[in-house]
């Protein structure tokens, strides 16, 4: 099979306006397409598709997608660049019509933007399947001649690694428990050289004085693990990293302060935090960019065990402070209590976590935007501007003083694990708890509940874990790679 872009015709005519590849092709056969084109009715509409048979023998299919206006760049009000969008969903459209007709394999028009291209095509595709005995046929998209292939092939690794976060978001939590969630990345990383995983089990944690993490952790059967990965692409081994920390629950019942049935099968992503910055480095280590950076992941699971934590228990964390938890679901920030202060031994250029941390997130942004909450305007225009170019956009919230008074004024403990106002708020007092526990000037907390899955908002992700944001995590790291060589 074989995907076309072409353009919204900018003139009353309607005659179509090819890519530079549809051209070529539309040459091959004589001008058969245009004039096929012009026989189907209006011009293509953007994302819509026509489909022809038997045009040229070595593409029996071939599937014309319309892109839009030609070179519309960045859009301002939408904060993307739409170029990039619009050829990722367009090609998206079109190589799942290929995958429809069971076509082994698809040639896709670089479109102008290879890179955006391969990644549609490769995110486009994807879909969980493992454990149904029938499956898609898999198709397999390449890039149709030569001229881009550079940044066609970046395109698939960014996309495989926002596949790889998919995948063990959407994977049931008997598959991808604590352990079997450290050995599959440490798996995807070892056949590089300067890339070393730590699987450290609970008696490390102990010796760690982790106990805001542990006491998360007693309550399930499942020990907990902390992974920790070290990837050297910098020029000296000693160069400052960058950190990503992420929230590894890898499934998360509430615990004592239990959550409503309905949906919490959806639960086994609550690790997304911990999927997505572990991917991140997979893929940094297979584009090879040239810095240090650090993973850690705290993995467990929440449940309601005899052991469980209890609400108005009181837990130390690593630096001392003692946290009340008045609510056994606010769990995560526990995790990453504990990581953030391990974070801090490594002397880094910055800290980032990430966390499906509140529902109020989602409430807050839906699923168009992860929330960024940062002490740094530096970290957060390094993020902002990366979101630009993958389309998977951030936005910035507040850290205000405002926010740490509703957790630090807290009867039992140093800080209380919710807000003392219950709901007002949730998505800002849970990143001002976690702000207790950072003392670098550069850190910024992303908060990922609401782009978790994926309904139909981005068309070219299939319904399901969305693995968002980690095109934006690694285009960061490479702008920050980018920063450090200049």
């Amino acid at each position: 099979g074989l995907v076309l872009g072409v353009y919204s015709s900018e003139k009353d005519d309607g005659a179509a306006q090819f890519t530079s590849t549809g051209d070529a092709f539309d040459r091959l056969v004589s001008g058969k397409l245009r004039a096929l084109l012009s026989l189907c009715g209006p011009p293509l509409k953007k994302g819509k598709t026509r489909i022809f048979h038997g045009l040229h023998q070595d593409f029996p299919s071939v599937v014309v997608v319309g892109l839009g206006k030609k070179n519309p760049g960045i859009n301002e009000q939408e904060n993307w660049n739409e170029g990039k969008e619009n050829i990722r969903s367009a090609v998206a459209v079109g190589c799942r019509q290929i995958q429809d007709l069971e076509i082994p394999c698809v040639e896709v028009d670089p479109c102008g933007d290879a890179q955006a291209a391969a990644e549609g095509a490769v995110l486009g595709l994807h879909e969980y399947n493992e454990l149904k005995q029938k499956k898609k046929p898999v198709v397999t998209p390449q890039l149709h001649g030569s001229a881009e292939s550079e940044a066609w092939q970046k395109g698939v690794i960014y996309a495989e690694g926002q596949n790889l976060a998919r995948y063990l978001m959407e994977a049931p939590a008997n598959y991808i428990t604590p352990i079997k969630f450290a050995e599959h990345i440490e798996q995807k990383l070892r056949s590089f050289s300067n890339v070393k995983v730590h699987i450290r089990p609970e008696s490390w944690i102990t010796t760690q004085e982790m106990g805001a993490f542990l006491s998360v952790a007693k309550g399930s059967a499942e020990p907990p693990i902390f992974l920790e990965i070290h990837y050297l692409g910098g020029a000296h081994t000693n160069d400052s990293p960058l950190v990503f920390v992420g929230k590894g629950v890898t499934f998360d019942s509430g615990g004592i302060s239990l959550k409503p049935s309905s949906g919490m099968d959806a639960m086994r992503a609550d690790m997304g935090g911990a999927a997505t910055v572990c991917s991140a480095i997979v893929t940094a280590a297979a584009l090879n960019l040239p810095l240090n950076i650090i993973g850690l992941a705290p993995l467990c699971e929440n449940m309601p065990s005899g052991k469980a934590n209890k609400p108005g228990d009181v837990v130390r964390a690593k630096n001392g402070k003692t946290i009340q938890v008045d609510n056994t679901d606010a769990e995560g920030r526990l995790l990453l209590a504990d990581a953030l202060c391990y974070a801090h031994n490594f002397n880094a250029r910055a800290i980032v976590n990430a966390a499906t941390l509140t529902g109020a997130m989602d409430v807050a942004l839906g699923s168009a935007a992860t929330g960024v909450f940062t002490n740094s305007s530096w970290l957060w225009t390094h993020l902002y501007e990366a979101s630009i170019l993958t389309g998977d956009r951030v936005w910035r919230m507040p850290l205000f003083e405002h926010y740490t008074k509703q957790v630090t004024d807290c009867p039992l403990a140093d800080v209380s694990n919710i807000g003392k106002y219950s709901r007002a708020g949730g998505a800002c007092t849970a990143a001002a708890f976690l702000k207790e526990f950072v003392t670098a000037s550069h850190w910024a907390h992303l908060d990922i509940a609401g782009v978790m899955s994926n309904k139909d908002e981005v068309p070219y992700l299939r319904k399901g874990m969305a693995g968002r944001p980690t095109r934006t995590l690694v285009e960061f790291a490479a702008r920050l790679s980018q920063d450090s060589h200049n």
